[in-house]
């Protein structure tokens, strides 16, 4: 095995770069009175950044007395001072920048694609500027916008609209918002928005982005024909994004209808028959937003939770929310990175505590496995070894009688149409009675759907990276 000296290596790095009486380029970065020259050595720069492996080709490069020059005025020589050190140690310090400055070189980092550095600060951003963030959250949003590879500081300002969209959505920035932005809130699940306000919102932000409209009623009655072409083409990409089956027959005809014009025929056609024949669409099969069945979850995304909701009300995962449908809470009562991954944690926390949804994520491993129980577990023996490693397999000892209990399977980030749903065959072998499988067989059980889902000691064909167990109740 190679013996490696990384940290000798980055200190001669940076000698190089403090001392650089071998420098081939000279940086001049700044403008007007603030302006700063940097030396550094060519080789170097093309290594570590590909923006300029091609500003520095030998086709671009001015050079003056064998010396190359390179100019960069939009960039502020201390932030292009802290992205100069990051390239020659791969070393950052944040901790003493002002907030401005690191969205500064956030951007920097972007334009000399330095997605590491990127990557690191918008983490940096959300974990230790969150108040920052939010009193400046129009200014970082759209900087995230504009940055293609800035997803983590994107999802993490949509979230922050998404928890609480009324205050957002009633300003007077979101009528001036920018359309990608726009395409990526109405895209999300977790928007907690009703339907039909979402609808509301999306017609007047088209109607302000086409001047000829800005002036006329809101409502559509003085309109021409022409207007409503510009306003359907303006929101052309939009329309496929609103769950009009989450929207009431009453909303519909009241909010929805006299704009039809706006809407393709297609959807138009399969919404009017959803609330006139009760027929199911068969091209907008959007989920309902997941706002109404929210969970805490670091192991599933939103996508999931509508159809384990539509499970639980025994329906087909791609059955279309009805209002006469329960609505269901989900609070977390264990989570094992939190509360520790063994037997007596779990049954601490969730014996006794039905109905109860479990979520596993697995090592080295994209499966997430999971099961629903209504009437929860239960374990009374008290001998527990919390030096076992846990993991989930299948065996068969005694159990609870259960009709409705339900585990499912699915690949980590993989359509949620293909998780894979398995009901109870027997009802008398749903669910594991723990306390006789401690006493009588000496193997305790945190969990156990049957024999085919458990949470166990020693051995196991998974072992469990993170579970979470939640506390369902009806809203």
């Amino acid at each position: 095995m190679a013996t490696k000296f990384h940290s000798k290596l980055l200190e001669d790095l940076s000698l190089m770069l403090t001392n650089a009486n071998d420098y081939d380029i000279i940086i001049q970065v700044g403008e007007n009175q603030n302006i700063k020259e940097f030396r550094a050595h060519s080789n170097i720069l093309r290594a570590r950044s590909s923006y300029f492996e091609r500003a520095l080709s030998p086709i671009w490069i001015t050079k003056k007395d064998n010396m190359i020059e390179f100019k960069k005025p939009n960039i502020n020589p201390t932030i292009f001072e802290i992205v100069l050190k990051y390239m020659y140690t791969s070393e950052v310090d944040l901790t003493n920048q002002s907030s401005e400055d690191i969205l500064r070189l956030l951007i920097a980092s972007d334009e000399f694609l330095l997605e590491e550095l990127l990557k690191h600060i918008q983490v940096y951003l959300i974990e230790n500027k969150p108040v920052w963030v939010e009193h400046n959250f129009i200014h970082v949003l759209y900087t995230a916008f504009k940055l293609h590879i800035c997803k983590e500081l994107q999802d993490d300002c949509l979230e922050y609209i998404c928890d609480d969209p009324q205050p957002f959505i009633t300003s007077k920035e979101f009528l001036l918002l920018d359309k990608n932005i726009l395409y990526g809130l109405l895209k999300r699940d977790d928007l907690q928005i009703e339907e039909v306000v979402a609808w509301n919102y999306l017609i007047k932000w088209g109607i302000q982005q086409i001047p000829g409209l800005r002036n006329k009623n809101n409502d559509g009655v003085k309109w021409n024909h022409e207007d409503y072409e510009k306003l359907e083409r303006t929101l052309s990409k939009f329309i496929p994004l609103i769950r009009f089956t989450e929207i009431s027959s009453a909303e519909f005809f009241d909010k929805v209808y006299p704009f039809k014009a706006v809407i393709p025929n297609h959807i138009f056609e399969e919404v009017t028959e959803f609330y006139t024949k009760n027929t199911l669409p068969k091209t907008i099969i959007l989920s309902p937003r997941i706002g109404k069945y929210y969970v805490e979850s670091k192991i599933i995304k939103p996508g999931p939770i509508s159809i384990i909701t539509n499970w639980i009300n025994k329906k087909d995962a791609k059955a279309i929310h009805n209002k006469s449908d329960s609505l269901y809470k989900f609070n977390l009562i264990y989570r094992g990175s939190r509360d520790r991954i063994n037997n007596r944690s779990f049954n601490k926390r969730c014996n006794e505590q039905e109905p109860i949804l479990i979520l596993v994520k697995c090592q080295n491993s994209r499966k997430i496995f999971g099961g629903y129980t209504p009437i929860g577990f239960y374990d009374y023996s008290s001998q527990y070894d919390d030096d076992y490693e846990y993991s989930i397999d299948d065996e068969l000892y005694l159990y609870i009688y259960c009709n409705d209990s339900f585990i499912f399977s699915f690949e980590e980030n993989d359509d949620v149409q293909n998780m894979k749903l398995s009901r109870v065959t027997s009802y008398m072998n749903a669910i594991h009675n723990n306390y006789n499988i401690g006493v009588e067989y000496n193997c305790n059980y945190g969990f156990g759907f049957g024999t085919d889902l458990e949470m166990r000691e020693s051995y196991g064909k998974y072992k469990i990276e993170e579970i979470e167990a939640f506390r369902v109740t009806k809203i």
